[in-house]
């Protein structure tokens, strides 16, 4: 199986030893976004787990370009060959993309030569293999594709070496890569066909490693790998071997370290190679290197010299360096001129130093006035060379000695000194104020010079401030730009006196402090010279502000009632001096809202900002902040609903700066304080008494509706009148009047034609209401009831419902009048002669209603005819209608109808014929007028029967048989008693 590469293995491996099984598919892919060079080899490793199905899982490999980020574009499957798309055919059957199976569930996605447009978001899928779809399918990761800036050049040549001669070669490595990379760099030697060994190498760590073949040498100093420049590296090896030759180049890698904190070489590049022949030659020489002593006192000489041990030195060619702490001091050539460099080149011009070839085998150094500076590590390389034909000098072989280390001792000085610190511990942003008092032992003629410095946690050591000998005050530069503001001050109080006040301390503050004094006296020739040095110091401990910086909430009130007041405090800990800057910020979350916004704030500078979005709050809202601490009180008068919700105060720990700017350092949000606005406990109570009223349609329906008890004497009442039928689920409503006292009717009034017949009233003590219904109707019945709601107008000036209660039932029922009509049911027998005038009587001796109208109708059963006849009848309106007996015979003209009196009603038959002979009856409807003004038949009866016989003159003696009148099943039947 192809191992993984190093960077990718470590993360792989363990997804593989690990063996994940799990219920549920999980598909991971390398951690991006990950960096890599356009045209290197990349690999992007996808895993499976706690999948079901076949042990061997098929991968899909797919990109979302970033021209087209939402659009998949498809590249290569393990299962199927016609996956991708177009742009990545090609690429795909020539194998430069390909998916490696590193194991069933795991696989590796290479990319032969990375280019620009294969940036984007890789997706790897799995199809499902499980039964049921659970878990994930997919994974993606991003991969930046950046340009091969890494450069790697050195100049190819052909290099002629003796044995033990020096060998110096150069590599220019450059890069400018956007990212944070690290490069690493290595020498390799390598001889026709054998494999390169390594000489040494700078790792991307920066540690400096020899080749196995190299190490010894690199231990004793031969081999040497040299940074010259940004961008240049020196490979040197001194005492060249025979075996050292073959051809030298240089190999540089460009690192990246990923997200899973892994290092990853982009690239990798070589340069041009240089050939090395070195000639064995039998030519030994030994250097050494000699001084007086290794300790001196400032202002002594030290000759060093450097003598060479050699046969026939005079014929041949040699060259030496001086050397102190690695630098280079000077150097002299064959031809003994001697070459200085930087500072020694000004010293060797004023007579300070002298480097010089005092004969063939001895070369010296000498500096005639030590320094301080001057202690170190001294040494000299003496280099044998050898003359080409054309004069040229080349490099053979090279030796030193061992250093030879001094110590320069300052010119001892009895001064002794005194700090004074005004306190060893502050809080940030106190002024620092320290006294350094040199208390014995200034010569007459002596001067100090007095350095502040400041030595950090990290052991790092900064000037603070400088009084030259010459009463020069020069702050340090990391100092400059405070001291300019006046952030930083020194002064000689008095003379071997000295202050420092640093002002608006801050936490890089924090250190041991030393007064470092320096006392310089004048040499012979007029320069002056440091005498000696003293330093004291003091430690001083800078607490943070936002140390234990906190902010509580409080209230001691979380419920109120309206119009109560309640108070929020806002606690600030720890208790900070007055001239530390808190703003304070309360924030307001109303009941049932999600966002927090600013109320009022109490800025650092002592003003008060109020928030643009609750207006209302500022006129009954005050905020106050202690004069001995930085809490801030709020109090919001005359609570109401707009104050109910949470609360939140938000603390701003400030700190101005020397330059006047100021620095938010910290920021702390206090816990949620939730106010609970209560409304009055209700005290609203509406007579529950139930009542039945039975009436006569066309009367008044009287509805009360009575408040026994209300919250307040300024409550308004909206009552709601309802009636529920037994033919309806809910009641209906009739009348709505508002705690405003407007008027609505409801759906019922419109649909029955109620409002002309409403009448609303209000008693003037205001707890009774009263509904009349006006000319009830038989419809009206039902179970009415008032729903009274109680109004209270808020703080806010807006009116609010606070309860709402409903009345007990008065159970109505409006029926019609009872049925009073009564006809008299007295039987007559009448006989008269024919032409004589006969009258029947009707005689209604009681009715309903005297409102009523009456219609009557006479009927008579004549012997011979089946069927009862209707003779006349008698409209409500007094209209005369005559009946089919009437109208056809001759008793039209013959009959009269009249009514002399109240309730009579007289049928009058002229010229009287035996055809009228029968028996005689009278029906009696009454009619009523309803409330909408319409007519109805409330009742109707039925007479006694008048026998009527009419004789012919000569039968008078003849006596009429009676008749009788019977119902049977709602029929009247008439039989004559023969």
């Amino acid at each position: 199986m192809p191992t993984p590469p190093p960077h990718l293995a470590p993360p792989l491996l363990l997804l593989l030893c690990l063996g994940l099984v799990s219920a549920q598919r999980h598909v991971a892919v390398q951690e991006g976004p990950l960096y890599r060079t356009e045209g290197s080899h990349v690999t992007l490793w996808c895993k499976v787990s706690g999948y079901q199905g076949p042990a061997e899982q098929n991968f899909q490999w797919s990109i979302y370009l970033p021209s087209a980020p939402e659009r998949e574009v498809q590249i290569v499957s393990t299962a199927d060959p016609s996956f991708p798309y177009a742009i990545y055919t090609q690429r795909v059957h020539s194998r430069e993309i390909y998916v490696e199976r590193v194991q069933g569930d795991a696989v590796l996605l290479h990319i032969k030569e990375l280019q620009d447009r294969d940036a984007g978001e890789y997706e790897c899928h799995t199809p499902n293999t499980d039964e049921r779809y659970f878990g994930s399918y997919s994974a993606k990761m991003n991969l930046v594709v950046i340009p091969d800036s890494l450069r790697v050049t050195a100049v190819p040549q052909t290099l002629h070496k003796v044995e033990r001669d020096s060998l110096e070669l150069k590599c220019e490595v450059s890069k400018s890569t956007a990212q944070h990379s690290h490069v690493s760099i290595a020498w390799y030697r390598q001889r026709g066909g054998e494999a390169p060994v390594e000489v040494i190498s700078l790792s991307r760590d920066f540690v400096l490693r020899a080749g196995g073949a190299y190490a010894q040498r690199q231990a004793t100093g031969d081999v040497r790998l040299d940074k010259v420049g940004e961008t240049t590296s020196k490979l040197t090896i001194y005492n060249l071997h025979p075996s050292d030759q073959g051809e030298f180049y240089c190999e540089a890698a460009e690192w990246i370290q990923d997200p899973d904190k892994s290092w990853y070489a982009m690239t990798r590049k070589r340069s041009q190679g240089t050939i090395v022949n070195v000639q064995a030659t039998d030519k030994e020489f030994s250097v050494r290197l000699e001084t007086e002593k290794r300790t001196y006192i400032v202002g002594e000489p030290v000759e060093f010299r450097c003598i060479l041990e050699a046969q026939n030195v005079p014929d041949r060619y040699f060259s030496i360096s001086w050397a102190f702490n690695s630098s280079l001091i000077a150097s002299l050539g064959p031809n003994a001129v001697p070459v200085l460099n930087n500072e020694f080149a000004q010293r060797e011009a004023l007579g300070q130093l002298k480097v010089a070839k005092e004969s063939d085998n001895v070369f010296v150094l000498k500096i005639y006035r030590l320094r301080l500076e001057d202690s170190g590590k001294y040494n000299c390389r003496v280099t044998e060379r050898e003359k080409t034909v054309t004069g040229d000098f080349i490099d053979k072989e090279s030796k030193r000695p061992k250093n030879i280390p001094i110590t320069v001792l300052p010119l001892k000085t009895s001064i002794s000194l005194e700090i004074i610190n005004n306190a060893s511990s502050v809080l940030e942003g106190e002024s620092l104020r320290f006294g350094c008092n040199v208390r014995s032992g200034v010569g007459p003629q002596s001067r100090l010079s007095v350095a502040w410095q400041l030595v950090d946690k990290q052991n790092r050591r900064s000037e603070i401030v400088r009084l030259d000998r010459d009463g020069t005050l020069q702050p340090g530069p990391s100092y400059a730009e405070r001291s300019s503001y006046g952030g930083i001050q020194m002064e000689q109080v008095r003379p071997g006196s000295f202050t420092l006040e640093i002002f608006n301390s801050i936490r890089a503050d924090e250190g041991h402090y030393e007064c470092r004094v320096a006392e310089w006296t004048r040499t012979l020739d007029g320069e002056w010279q440091m005498v000696g040095e003293r330093h004291a110091g003091t430690p001083v401990s800078i607490t943070p502000l936002e140390a234990g910086f906190a902010v509580t909430a409080i209230s001691r009130t979380p419920g109120v009632t309206y119009n109560e007041s309640f108070d929020l405090q806002c606690i600030i800990k720890p208790h900070y001096p007055s001239w530390v800057p808190v703003s304070v910020t309360w924030r307001f979350q109303p009941a049932g809202s999600t966002e927090f916004h600013d109320l009022v704030t109490f800025t650092r500078d002592g003003g008060v900002q109020w928030g643009d979005r609750y207006m209302g709050f500022r006129t009954r809202t005050a905020i106050e902040k202690a004069e001995s601490s930085n809490n801030v009180r709020l109090s919001i008068s005359r609570a109401s609903d707009t104050e109910a919700g949470k609360y939140q105060c938000v603390a701003e720990l400030w700190r101005k700066n020397y330059n006047s700017s100021w620095t938010r350092l910290a920021d702390r949000i206090s816990n949620l304080l939730e106010i609970r606005v209560l409304r009055p406990v209700t005290k609203l109570q509406v007579s529950k008494s139930k009542r039945s009223i039975t009436l006569v349609e066309n009367r008044p329906i009287p509805l009360n509706c009575s408040v026994k008890s209300q919250t307040s004497p300024d409550s308004h009442f909206a009552v709601l009148w309802y009636v529920h039928k037994p033919s309806d689920a809910d009641g209906k409503l009739i009348l709505k009047t508002t705690h405003s006292s407007a008027f609505e009717y409801g759906t019922y009034a419109e649909e029955e034609g109620l409002r002309g017949r409403l009448q609303f009233e209000r008693s003037a003590s205001g707890g009774l209401f009263s509904l009349t219904v006006q000319r009830a109707e038989v419809r009206d019945s039902g179970s009415y009831y008032c729903h009274v709601e109680e109004w209270l107008l808020s703080p806010n000036h807006a009116w609010y419902k606070l309860a709402e209660e409903v009345s007990g039932r008065t159970e109505v029922t409006v029926k019609q009048p009872d049925n009073r009509l009564q006809v008299n049911q007295t039987h007559r027998n009448i006989t008269v002669l024919e032409n004589q005038w006969v009258t029947l009587e009707c005689q209604v001796s009681s009715r309903s209603s005297p409102s009523s109208q009456l219609s009557v109708e006479w009927y008579v059963w004549r012997p011979g005819h089946p069927e009862k006849e209707a003779v006349a009848r008698l409209s409500r309106q007094s209209t005369l209608r005559y009946g089919d007996l009437a109208a056809l015979g001759d008793l039209r003209g013959r009959i009269h109808m009249e009514s002399p009196s109240l309730g009579l009603y007289l049928l009058s038959i002229q010229n009287a014929t035996v055809r009228d002979s029968g028996v005689y009856d009278c029906r009696v409807e009454e009619w009523l007028l309803d409330p909408s003004d319409r007519w109805y038949k409330r009742a109707e009866d039925l007479s006694g029967l008048t026998t009527l016989t009419v004789k012919q003159p000569g039968e008078e003696d003849l006596v009429p048989l009676p008749w009788s009148r019977f119902s049977i099943a709602g029929f009247r039947f008439y039989s004559r008693l023969d």
